[in-house]
């Protein structure tokens, strides 16, 4: 009996042991096939993402190479001996277009590579609302009646006359939101409405309604429509062009406004994008009955405001000799002596050269990227040395942090390229006619 005792007890240990094994390598077995499942999900997450990033870049290639093609194709057509007047300037309004385009699309991956890293910035000043949407609507316009299409903007009064926004943001979300609508839009009309809403019984909310009657978008097209390097469609990317980036863009800033953006859409419908923004504080804003109590103010044309004059000498920094020719046109067009320097090393002697001979520059024009020495550690060494004369930054870095850098560095300011002709008179002007005191440079300076 005893024996038998001891066999039942051995047995029963080893039932159970091999319920426990069991248990055990069920377990295992759930929690290998979960991380499976895991591996899967995370490997078909990559390859979605790599896909999209592919189809975004050989798209993006298409983009950039588009306006290329046709700005060096026009340009050698320039050199052509048989092209009429009438001819040369279509070939040069098409290059200008489409530098534009190019332009366009590279502010897009600037904007969304430093929302991506947070180093985007919003601001928040006064101004006129209506005069905001004037704006924006009278570019809109243009582009609407290029295509036939009827433009309207209505107002739900009563509306604030003067909110507190980042003007620069919202007209930007307002011309991406207006432009696609015209864009994918071939029949019909774009409408803008702007009201102001309750906001769950606190402070109104500024709301925006772009709605047209283009192509319309599909609901599983709508879910990554934000996302980034992500398009609704792949057929209408053909047929309409652009790089995906402008919704991802604006949602980015809507939020950053303290917004939302909504859309609803259907294909062939057309569609409507919402965007409620936060107008700041409005318990003393001075609320309009109808628009009609604001008129925008009418921007004077180039051809009515005199153009700017420049007296002095400017030394340009400079070792692109395209750049050089260029900025020495615009500057010596608008009066000014221009030396150039073809480095950091050169424009240091220069400078001093010019302080000691009594014909000092006016202005220092910087690029920041030169050999020998940079434009960084050229103005450095000018203001470890003691020079106070007016220093500004050329550079085509234009991401989060440039600006700062070269601040940092002793410019007292910063111009991205490519600059305009009157924004880079503008700001030597600017500089120029603040002038410095008699004592620019320390005692002895001349006696290095």
């Amino acid at each position: 009996m005893a024996d038998e005792e001891l066999l039942l007890r051995r047995l029963e240990r080893e039932r159970t042991a091999r319920k426990a094994a069991e248990a055990l390598l069920e377990e295992k077995s759930r929690e290998l096939y979960l991380a499976n499942e895991q591996l899967r999900l995370a490997r078909d997450t990559a390859q979605a993402s790599e896909r999209l990033k592919t189809e975004f870049l050989a798209n993006m290639s298409h983009e950039i190479r588009t306006p290329m093609t046709a700005i060096l194709g026009y340009t050698e057509l320039l050199t052509d001996p048989d092209l009429g007047s009438g001819g040369f300037a279509d070939c040069l309004e098409t290059i200008r277009q489409n530098g534009e385009h190019l332009l366009t699309i590279i502010n897009d991956i600037l904007d969304l590579s430093k929302i991506e890293a947070g180093k985007m910035t919003i601001e928040r000043i006064a101004c006129s609302l209506v005069e905001l949407v004037a704006q924006v609507a009278a570019l809109m316009r243009v582009r609407a009646l290029r295509k036939g299409l009827a433009f309207t903007v209505e107002y739900v009064e009563p509306i604030p006359a003067r909110v507190q926004v980042d003007p620069t943001r919202l007209r930007q979300i307002l011309l991406n939101l207006l432009g696609n609508a015209i864009k994918f839009t071939e029949a019909g009309d774009v409408r803008l409405r702007v009201s102001l809403v309750d906001d769950e019984g606190q402070q109104g909310l500024l709301r925006f309604e772009v709605t047209d009657t283009g192509v319309g978008i599909a609901p599983e097209a709508q879910a990554r429509l934000f996302q980034p390097f992500a398009q609704g469609d792949a057929s209408t990317t053909r047929r309409f062009g652009g790089t995906g980036l402008g919704l991802t863009i604006t949602s980015r800033l809507v939020e950053m406004l303290g917004g939302t953006i909504v859309l609803a859409s259907a294909p062939g419908q057309g569609s409507t994008f919402t965007v409620t923004i936060d107008p700041g504080p409005l318990d003393q804003a001075h609320m309009l009955r109808a628009p009609f109590e604001v008129r925008p103010a009418r921007a004077a044309s180039a051809s009515s405001a005199p153009p700017v004059r420049l007296d002095g000498r400017v030394l340009v920094a400079e070792d692109g000799p395209d750049n050089q020719r260029l900025i020495s046109f615009y500057l010596r067009k608008a009066g000014a002596e221009v030396v150039l320097a073809e480095n950091g090393e050169v424009a240091c002697t220069r400078v001093w050269e010019a302080e000691c001979a009594g014909q000092p520059f006016a202005v220092v024009l910087m690029d920041m990227q030169m050999p020998v020495r940079d434009g960084y550690e050229a103005t450095a060494t000018l203001r470890r040395a003691g020079y106070r004369r007016p220093i500004v930054a050329l550079t085509a870095h234009a991401m989060g942090g440039d600006r700062e850098k070269c601040l940092a560095a002793g410019c007292d300011d910063f111009l991205s390229k490519p600059m305009s002709r009157e924004v880079l008179v503008g700001m030597v002007a600017r500089f120029a006619a603040a002038g410095v005191p008699a004592d620019a440079l320390p005692p002895g300076a001349c006696h290095r």
